[in-house]
């Protein structure tokens, strides 16, 4: 993949913590899927990208990067942008896997999961169940809350006067944010009383429901999942207001990811064994990431689960496999295997 941005750092120590912190034990090698060895055992397989989100352009950049490495490694591999006619021309093409690689509503939610499990066909990372939940983020935070997994406090917002009536009972400053997007899409940082219902109107523009949270002041990290293992933790900084979508994707952002993350080992362990907690709570399986933010007591509060993430030059996962020692023809290849089910 690209170069790593900002201070970026990789260390022996890194891919020693990624060992230690496998919710498997010191070994790290468990997996979502069986062993495959030879690059023909996968079959024809299927790589959807792009899709009508409006993350397609993420996706796209993060699907062709899969789609290279894939075939460098000897998979039979094509690419397939998803239409209506989707599960015909899977059919009528006879793959006998599929690599999804599509990002946000469409992709993420459940609704091509579903329709792969009716077609019959192998495929990629988290069933319905895990898909569907994570992608809303509402409900997702509502099983956190119930497992007493800690998440920052929300409320959904369903009109003007249910903003206002957020920003009171959270208090300022407050993260508002629509429940089915990504990439930060729509979301705004509040701090002053008066862009409340700008920042609502902008998110219901990405979609019909919005949450407002609880902002946390603190560092944010996010851990990555392949298979049973969790990859060493990367802690962002950015010079913005927050994570935004130009933070994610702009080289001019500023932003830093640091790998070791600076935690002491045991605490790293520990945030790591309670994001693998927070991952499987919600039915989530075979490779995704889970980004949480630590308060000035050290505190970590649980924001998010992505069940497809970024695969991009500037993406969050390759990043952390790359800390592990796992190259990215590797990564896509233990991604593939979680096909196997």
């Amino acid at each position: 993949m690209g170069m790593l941005k900002g201070a970026q750092q990789m260390s022996g120590r890194s891919q020693a913590m990624a060992a230690e912190a496998s919710p498997q034990g010191a070994e790290g090698t468990a997996r979502t899927g069986r062993r495959v060895t030879r690059a023909q055992d996968f079959g024809r397989v299927a790589v959807l990208f792009g899709g009508q989100s409006a993350e397609r352009a993420v996706s796209l950049e993060s699907g062709q990067a899969v789609l290279d490495a894939l075939r460098r490694s000897g998979v039979d591999a094509h690419a397939l942008d998803p239409q209506s006619d989707i599960l015909e021309r899977l059919r009528g093409a006879h793959f006998d896997r599929v690599f999804v690689v599509l990002h946000g509503r469409g992709g993420e939610d459940g609704l091509i999961q579903g329709a792969l499990e009716s077609a019959g066909l192998p495929y990629t990372g988290s069933g319905v169940l895990g898909s569907a939940l994570t992608m809303d983020k509402a409900r997702t935070k509502l099983l956190w809350q119930a497992l007493a997994i800690p998440t920052p406090a929300f409320r959904l917002l369903g009109s003007a006067a249910e903003a206002e009536a957020a920003a009171e009972a959270l208090g300022l400053p407050l993260i508002v944010k629509p429940v089915h997007e990504g990439s930060s899409v729509g979301m705004s940082k509040v701090e002053d009383r008066r862009r409340l219902l700008d920042a609502w109107e902008l998110a219901r523009r990405a979609d019909t429901a919005v949450l407002a949270e609880h902002w946390i002041d603190g560092a944010e990290y996010t851990a990555a999942i392949l298979g049973a293992e969790v990859l060493p933790l990367i802690r962002v900084e950015t010079p913005r207001a927050f994570y935004d979508y130009e933070a994610k994707y702009s080289d001019g952002a500023g932003t830093r990811y640091l790998v070791p993350c600076g935690l002491e080992a045991a605490e790293e362990r520990l945030f790591r064994e309670r994001a693998w907690s927070a991952f499987q709570a919600t039915g989530a399986s075979g490779w995704g990431r889970v980004d949480f933010l630590c308060d000035a007591q050290g505190a970590p509060w649980f924001i998010e689960v992505n069940t497809v993430p970024g695969m991009t030059g500037h993406s969050l996962l390759p990043m952390a496999a790359r800390a592990a020692g796992i190259s990215f023809e590797e990564l896509v290849w233990r991604i593939l295997e979680t096909s196997f089910r």
